[in-house]
């Protein structure tokens, strides 16, 4: 095991020293399940550390690098996803891509910047549900935040075509101009294997749209309050197989932390922690 040691960090005798100081921050962020996925995956890496939700609004933010007097690493959600990436002094590829993190850590050498929400939707698919995304027709339902990072991994790993619905063309198009195998509110050509909703459930239509769709696509809601939401409900009493939120949450954090710590985190017990 090889430990990647944040500035309030240090080894004597080959022992690590000092207890991890993590958290979240955006606003709101009262409801955030994080520190509890935080803890946990503390508890699971061997390390003494706490998490703290730190609500802060874009108006708040001054001084970014004076956070690295108080915590280790940071989960980052909204609506600073994107002001955070511009004050780090490094980006992954994927986090340039997107112009905006999902987490950073404090190091030597600056702070650093990934997102990996898109990426823990791929494996919490993989790991939850066996689905495989490569080769895969998909269609995603809105074209945020979430949805461009969900839509950044798709393509990555393999998927044959991505069509995005969404009211917002303008958004969708500007998005779907980035990638070759990505189309806006595109007729059915193909039958659909994966349809994902990132549409807030206060601003979903009525109606649910089943074209393309058979007992074979999986559907998926990245939200999770409530669990079981009316969408998800409708695909589950058409014998389609479903997931909500959570996986997505537990499987990004742990990728998240796994960055962090450089150790392994299993994204399943994190899972257990919340649902």
């Amino acid at each position: 095991m090889s430990w990647r040691l944040g500035p309030r960090h240090s080894f004597v005798d080959s022992a690590l020293v000092g207890d991890w100081s993590v958290g979240v921050v955006g606003y709101p962020i009262s409801h955030s399940l994080s520190p509890t996925l935080h803890q946990r995956g503390l508890d699971l890496a061997g390390l003494r550390g706490t998490s703290t939700a730190v609500p802060l609004t874009i108006e708040e933010f001054q001084n970014f690098d004076s956070l690295a007097t108080t915590f280790d690493a940071l989960s980052v959600t909204m609506p600073l996803k994107a002001l955070f990436a511009r004050h780090c002094a490094s980006l992954s590829p994927r986090a340039q891509r997107l112009g905006v993190v999902n987490t950073i850590r404090f190091g030597a050498g600056g702070v650093e910047g990934d997102n990996v929400d898109g990426e823990g939707f791929v494996a919490s698919l993989r790991g939850e549900l066996g689905v495989d995304v490569h080769g895969t027709h998909v269609l995603i339902e809105g074209s945020g935040g979430s949805a461009t990072a969900i839509i950044d991994a798709l393509v990555e790993h393999g998927a044959a075509s991505v069509n995005i619905r969404s009211r917002n063309v303008a958004t969708a198009e500007a998005l779907a101009a980035r990638y070759d195998v990505v189309r806006v509110n595109d007729g059915v050509a193909d039958a659909i294997d994966l349809v994902v909703t990132t549409i807030p459930v206060s601003s979903r239509p009525d109606h649910v749209d089943n074209t393309g769709l058979s007992t074979h696509t999986v559907c998926v809601d990245i939200t999770y309050d409530p669990r079981m939401s009316s969408w998800r409900e409708h695909h589950e009493n058409a014998g389609r197989r479903t997931l909500n939120g959570l996986a997505m949450l537990a499987y990004q954090a742990a990728l998240q932390m796994q960055w962090w710590w450089d150790v392994e985190i299993d994204p399943r017990a994190l899972l257990e922690s919340i649902v």
